[in-house]
């Protein structure tokens, strides 16, 4: 997590850190399509800025398939780290997922 005095980091490195896709521009593509919410906000611009306190509103897949992901910022990314570091990048609001889903 950062400590050095930033206020805010692009939203496609933040995703990316976060661990949403393999690559930064899979997280810039993915953007770009108009998935991605910033405080009910749309955006498609990959240097969108995002702060601790932020809600991201995130549509994962198409169709019935396709899932809805809201996450609360909780702290910025230093670099990308494992999962388990990642993780503690955002606090998850989602509904959980019906069971047999």
């Amino acid at each position: 997590m950062v400590e050095d005095g930033r206020e805010a980091q692009r939203l496609d490195a933040w995703l990316w850190c976060a661990r949403l896709r393999k690559t930064r521009a899979d997280c810039a593509t993915l953007i770009e399509s108009g998935a991605v919410h910033i405080n009910r906000q749309p955006t498609d611009k990959a240097h969108a800025r995002v702060r601790p306190g932020d809600v991201l509103t995130i549509a994962q897949g198409r169709g019935e398939a396709g899932r809805i992901a809201i996450w609360r910022v909780l702290a910025l990314a230093e670099r990308r780290g494992p999962a388990t570091i990642a993780r503690a990048l955002y606090e998850d609001l989602s509904e959980p997922a019906e069971p047999g889903q």
